[in-house]
C-alpha cells in the first residue's frame, strides 16, 4: 500500500490530516482523563460515609464486648450496642455501594468521551486513507514497466471534473481517440495528479 503521494501538497495535506486525527485522539483522550478525575471526586462523600460506618461500627462492637462481660445484665447492656454496630455496618456498605456507582460513572463517561468523537471522525478519515492508498497502488502498478497509460486517459475521462477536462488543449478528447500519445499523457497526467503521482517521463522515439 502507499499511504502517501508524491506531489508534496498533497502529501503536505495527508500529513495534515493524520497528525490533525491523532492530535483529535490525544485532546478526547485528554479530555476523558479530566472528566474521568473530576467524576472521581464525587465519590470522596462516599468514601467519608464509609469511613465514618466503619469507625462507629468497631467503637460499638468494643462497646458491646465490654457491655457483655458485666455480670448478670451483660446481654441486656450489649444488645443496643450490637444492634448500632449492625446499623453502622449498613452505612458504611452504603457508602461503598455509592463510590462503587461514582467510579462506574466515570468510567462510562471516559470511554463515551474517547469513543464518540474519536468514532465519528475515524468513520470519516480512515476510509479516506484506505481508498487512497488503494487507488494509488492501483495506478502506481499501471505505471509499473510499461506504463499504461491508456487506462489512466480513460479513467480521467470519465470521473474527471467537467473544468480540469475543459482546461486541458482544445481536441484532447478526440486525439486520444485517434491514439494520440500527448492527449493519452494529457489525460494520464491529470488522473494521477489527482492521486498526486508523477507522470513518467516518455519514452524516447525511436528513429
Amino acid at each position: 500500500m502507499h499511504p502517501y503521494a508524491q506531489h508534496p501538497a498533497v502529501r503536505l495535506r495527508q500529513l495534515a490530516a493524520d497528525v490533525g486525527m491523532l492530535a483529535w485522539v490525544v485532546v478526547w483522550v485528554l479530555v476523558a482523563r479530566a472528566v474521568h478525575a473530576a467524576v472521581l471526586v464525587l465519590a470522596e462523600p462516599g468514601r467519608a460515609v464509609e469511613d465514618l460506618g466503619r469507625s462507629v461500627a468497631a467503637n460499638m462492637g468494643s462497646a458491646a464486648d465490654a457491655a457483655e462481660r458485666v455480670p448478670l445484665v451483660g446481654d441486656e447492656l450489649a444488645a443496643p450496642f450490637g444492634t448500632l454496630a449492625d446499623a453502622s455496618g449498613s452505612v458504611g456498605g452504603a457508602g461503598q455501594s455509592a463510590q462503587n456507582a461514582v467510579g462506574t460513572l466515570s468510567t462510562v463517561l471516559g470511554v463515551v468521551l474517547v469513543v464518540l468523537p474519536v468514532g465519528w471522525l475515524l468513520l470519516r478519515w480512515l476510509p479516506w486513507r484506505l481508498r487512497y492508498a488503494r487507488e494509488a497502488g492501483a495506478a502506481r502498478r499501471l505505471l509499473a514497466g510499461t506504463p499504461d497509460l491508456d487506462i489512466l486517459a480513460a479513467r480521467a475521462l470519465a470521473t474527471a471534473p467537467l473544468t480540469r477536462l475543459a482546461a486541458l488543449p482544445a481536441g484532447t478528447g478526440a486525439a486520444w481517440h485517434a491514439g494520440d500519445p500527448a492527449a493519452m499523457r494529457a489525460l494520464a497526467g491529470l488522473e494521477l495528479g489527482r492521486l498526486g503521482l508523477r507522470l513518467p517521463e516518455a519514452a524516447p522515439s525511436s528513429r
